[in-house]
């Protein structure tokens, strides 16, 4: 917790008064109450209460007065404002974006900035959670999540029921002239898209079959690298060609591993057609983020039943993850966040360093003969 700035986080507290009223559960407790459940992976209220209560001589120190209550951490999911942790986990995803800006990981030499947008359907009991409105015996929530491709940031997260459909989700993702969005199939509208170009960004996505188009051009490829085609085209139907007027650039690549074409489209016509490929390719790290948290972090089993709630619960998941991100940059640490927060979640109470934690030293004692020194037992 010492990574987490007080100052940023009381400066949220302060915009949507959430410590107004309070006696002595402010938010900044409340998040250090939340933020152990995460990493110590805990089922229920009841366990977070057993468990502060077990480490009630070391609580003090870390910044929790006392143990606290199942019933105080339940109120305060219920009332305290979800953006309070929303807004801090945006600096913390501006913070963790500056750390990881020179990834190694990220190999295409592309200078502008590459983002990845889709959602995660997280499944819910509806009798439970009635406002989640998914199927007729079902309910859910929808997670629709822009993250940073160089270190997989994720630096906008809108939180909506199961019935909002993906492609509505764009309306609300914010835009920077310049940068890459690399959209799913289900995102092709064409009005939306053509919004994207008007802001002046490009995007990359992958063709419907039954998308129907004129040929303008055809640039030369080379077939050995798995490129069959690379096209200027413009929309042929009049309804598609009104909602998007200008030129779209098109290419086919053929995946050997796979065994399947791929037809992207795009508005960039900058870039070769192998980078459209690898752009497009990048899109999996949204998936890689989204199955992540589902299995390290405490997203599919939620600690209340209001709308407030829940995205308290997710909001404080993405803090976490934000928060392992920092600590693996700024410690320079190789293990990945799957190790860390392992190793983490059993030293949570432990004085000793994080850095000191994760380094591998074998102690060999060293054996001093002394011929002075009598032996108990021969050897």
């Amino acid at each position: 917790m010492s990574f987490v700035s007080k100052y940023e986080l009381q400066k949220s507290v302060e915009k949507y008064s959430g410590d107004y009223k309070t006696r002595w559960f402010n938010s900044r407790i409340h998040f250090w109450v939340m933020c152990f459940a995460q990493l110590a992976n805990r089922e229920r209220l009841r366990d977070i209460e057993n468990c502060l209560i077990a480490m009630a001589d070391k609580l003090y120190h870390c910044g929790i007065p006392k143990p606290v209550s199942h019933s105080t951490i339940a109120d305060a999911n219920e009332t305290r404002d979800w953006r309070i942790f929303a807004d801090y986990a945006g600096i913390l995803a501006a913070e963790a974006r500056i750390l990881y800006k020179n990834d190694k990981d990220f190999q295409l030499e592309i200078d502008n900035m590459v983002y990845a947008f889709d959602s995660t359907t997280i499944d819910l009991c509806l009798s439970l959670f009635p406002w989640a409105k998914f199927r007729k015996n079902k309910g859910a929530v929808k997670m629709h999540t822009l993250i940073d491709i160089r270190g997989s940031i994720p630096c906008f997260i809108h939180i909506t029921d199961g019935l909002c459909h993906d492609v509505k989700a764009l309306d609300f993702m914010p835009v920077e002239p310049g940068s890459n969005y690399l959209l799913d199939k289900g995102y092709v509208d064409y009005t939306r898209l053509y919004k994207l170009n008007c802001q002046q960004a490009y995007f990359v996505t992958r063709a419907k079959d039954n998308m129907a188009f004129d040929r303008i051009y055809s640039r030369p490829v080379d077939k050995t690298t798995g490129l069959r085609c690379d096209q200027t085209i413009v929309l042929s139907v009049d309804l598609s060609r009104k909602k998007y007027p200008t030129h779209l650039r098109r290419v086919k690549f053929y995946d050997a591993e796979l065994d399947f074409t791929f037809v992207f489209l795009s508005n960039n016509f900058e870039v070769s057609a192998l980078c459209i490929a690898a752009l497009y390719q990048k899109r999996w790290d949204v998936e890689s983020f989204f199955r992540w948290i589902k299995q390290n972090l405490r997203i599919k089993i939620f600690y209340g039943t209001s709308f407030n709630a829940v995205c308290l619960q997710i909001w404080i998941a993405v803090c976490v993850y934000l928060l392992l991100s920092i600590i693996k940059a700024q410690l320079n640490m190789k293990q990945t966040l799957y190790t860390i927060l392992q190793t983490l979640s059993l030293c949570l109470f432990e004085k000793t360093p994080i850095n000191q934690i994760f380094e591998n030293k074998n102690y060999i004692t060293e054996q001093i003969h002394d011929p002075n020194q009598l032996n108990l037992f021969d050897l």
